[in-house]
């Protein structure tokens, strides 16, 4: 099985925006880190938008921050907003014209694993996947002295 380009860069965008501490964050800086372009980036913001990720503040100043707390946002169901459909082979899709249909055990085996994919997804939010914070943005830190070696 393979997500979308669009349900890949979801995630990124999510764990990007996850990081920044509640900032509004824009679709230009968001295309410049990732490389992609800000017109597939704003098809993607208002997605997640419409799916309740994300809250988008317009106009000058405007950007994009997390709707909900980053442990709340389970990515089982960002695949599930993003994703068109999970048709792995045709007997999953509507309008299966496939020969072996009701005579073939491969349809149970692959929606098991569907089925355990999502589950997988589920059991895990966007913050067990965002990484700490760079020490710059939490504030300044402790200074820790190391010992060093005295020659003898």
């Amino acid at each position: 099985m393979r997500l979308t380009a669009m349900t890949d860069y979801s995630l990124r965008l999510l764990m990007y925006v996850g990081q920044q501490e509640g900032r509004l964050c824009t679709i230009a800086e968001i295309a410049q880190v990732y490389g992609v372009s800000e017109a597939h980036l704003m098809k993607i913001t208002h997605q997640l938008g419409l799916a309740g990720f994300l809250e988008t503040v317009r106009g000058r100043g405007g950007g994009m921050r997390l709707a909900r707390p980053a442990v709340q946002i389970r990515l089982g169901d960002v695949v599930r907003a993003m994703e068109p459909d999970f048709a792995m082979v045709e007997c999953f899709a509507t309008g299966n014209v496939c020969t072996l249909s009701g005579r073939c055990k491969l349809t149970g085996v692959l929606q098991g694993s569907l089925v355990a994919f999502m589950e997988n997804l589920d059991r895990h939010t966007l913050a067990d996947i965002l990484e700490p914070a760079p020490a710059s943005a939490r504030g300044p830190q402790p200074v820790v002295f190391k010992a060093r070696a005295v020659a003898r």
